[in-house]
C-alpha cells in the first residue's frame, strides 16, 4: 500500500533552518506530483508548497515568503522541504501529500491529493 512517511520535524528556535523529508513507497514516485501542507492548532490545514512530477514548484507566498524550498530525489522517492528563518509562527505539524496530474489550479486544495504522511511537528521557540 502507499506509505508516505515524514521526518525531520523537532524544536528549534527561531532564526534557525530545518529540512523536512517525505519518503514515497508504494507508488510510481516519479509520476506524483508532491506537496506540503501545515497545520496549526486550531486552524485549518493550510498549502506551503508543491512540486510537479518533472520539477516546477510553486509556493504560497504570503506564508513561505522565499523562506521555504521544496525538492525531490527520485532515486531515494523522496520529497524535502528546507525552511530557513523560522519563525514561531511557522509552529505546525507539517503533512506531505501525493496526487497525480492535477492542474495547476488545483495544487492548493486538500481534496487534490490522494495520499497523506502521518506529519511531522515542527516547534519553532522565540
Amino acid at each position: 500500500q502507499v506509505q508516505l512517511v515524514e521526518s525531520g520535524g523537532g524544536l528549534v528556535q527561531a532564526g534557525g533552518s530545518l529540512r523536512l523529508s517525505c519518503a514515497a513507497s508504494g507508488l510510481t514516485f516519479s509520476t506524483y506530483t508532491m506537496a506540503w501542507f501545515r497545520q496549526a492548532p486550531g486552524k485549518e490545514r493550510e498549502f506551503v508548497a508543491v512540486i510537479s512530477w518533472s520539477g516546477p514548484t510553486t509556493y504560497d507566498a504570503d506564508s513561505v515568503n522565499g523562506r521555504f524550498i521544496i525538492s525531490r530525489d527520485h532515486a531515494k522517492n523522496t520529497v524535502y522541504l528546507q525552511i530557513n528563518s523560522l519563525k514561531p509562527e511557522d509552529t505546525c505539524v507539517y503533512y506531505c501529500a501525493a496526487a497525480i496530474g492535477p492542474s495547476r489550479s488545483r495544487y492548493r486544495l486538500i481534496r487534490t491529493y490522494n495520499y497523506w504522511g502521518q506529519g511531522t511537528q515542527v516547534t519553532v521557540s522565540s
